[in-house]
């Protein structure tokens, strides 16, 4: 095998949470590129992404996933998921929300929701997926994580407990499954311009600030993380357990 081959995913199986717009879309398109067939796991299909993904030869389909469900329809809709070709080698946990303001003005419905999608939903469908790749030697967990996994942020209190919560279930399922051939690793973007800041990047004084602390002198792009994505998803990585990759524009060395 060469050095490139080693970053191939050619015939591996992806599930992909969020893939309808923003960083899941770019990140899906991204697998099938490196020769991925895609699992769609959304609220409702989305054909144009289905298709994106066939563009590159391989194939797609979306199976429905509604993130604040229950541990049992999670773990049905990683069941479906697998039943598509018989196998699950790579869950990319991407979808993600949050709610901003001061923790005192939020519901309780908000920061329940928040830790549901972004930390409670993670670890269930990271456990139905390791359940059957243990069962196949193993495979590949990739949690998107968030600079608010090392820091508390402002005025994101809910999201930066589950985005913490979430570099800790990363670490803690690596030293649990990773005898059994799972990897299980993060990416962590930094200020990434997508729809979840696009109120922050509207505020040209914030956004302004932002840029400043960046060593690279820019916000990053979902593009900015797929060489990540693929190193992390591929064999290149098969001794790389535990780990959150932070891809910031130089951000935390500040």
């Amino acid at each position: 095998m060469t050095v490139l081959d080693s970053f191939s995913l050619a015939d591996k199986v992806a599930v992909v949470t969020g893939t309808t717009r923003g960083l899941g879309r770019v990140l899906a398109l991204a697998l099938a590129e490196a020769g991925a067939d895609i699992v769609h796991l959304n609220r409702s299909a989305n054909e144009e992404v289905e298709n994106a993904c066939r563009d590159f030869g391989r194939a797609s389909t979306s199976v429905f996933c509604e993130l604040n469900g229950d541990a049992d329809q999670l773990g049905k809709a990683i069941g479906l998921a697998h039943g598509w070709q018989g196998r699950i080698d790579i869950l990319v946990n991407s979808a993600g929300i949050v709610s901003r303001g001061p923790i005192l003005e939020r519901s309780v419905t908000e920061i329940n929701e928040v830790l549901q999608v972004d930390l409670v939903a993670p670890m269930h469908l990271s456990l139905a997926a390791a359940r059957l790749m243990i069962g196949q030697g193993g495979g590949k967990i990739i949690n998107i994580a968030s600079l608010m996994s090392f820091q508390g942020g402002l005025n994101v209190a809910a999201y930066a407990t589950a985005k913490s919560g979430l570099a800790g279930l990363t670490r803690a399922l690596a030293n649990e499954w990773g005898s059994q051939g799972i990897c299980v690793n993060a990416l962590v973007p930094g200020y990434i311009a997508t729809e979840i800041n696009a109120d922050l990047r509207a505020d040209e004084t914030r956004a302004a600030e932002f840029r400043t602390r960046i060593p690279a002198g820019r916000w990053g792009t979902p593009s900015d993380l797929v060489g990540g994505l693929i190193f992390l998803a591929s064999q290149a990585s098969n001794y790389v357990n535990g780990h959150l990759l932070v891809i910031d524009g130089g951000w935390m060395s500040r």
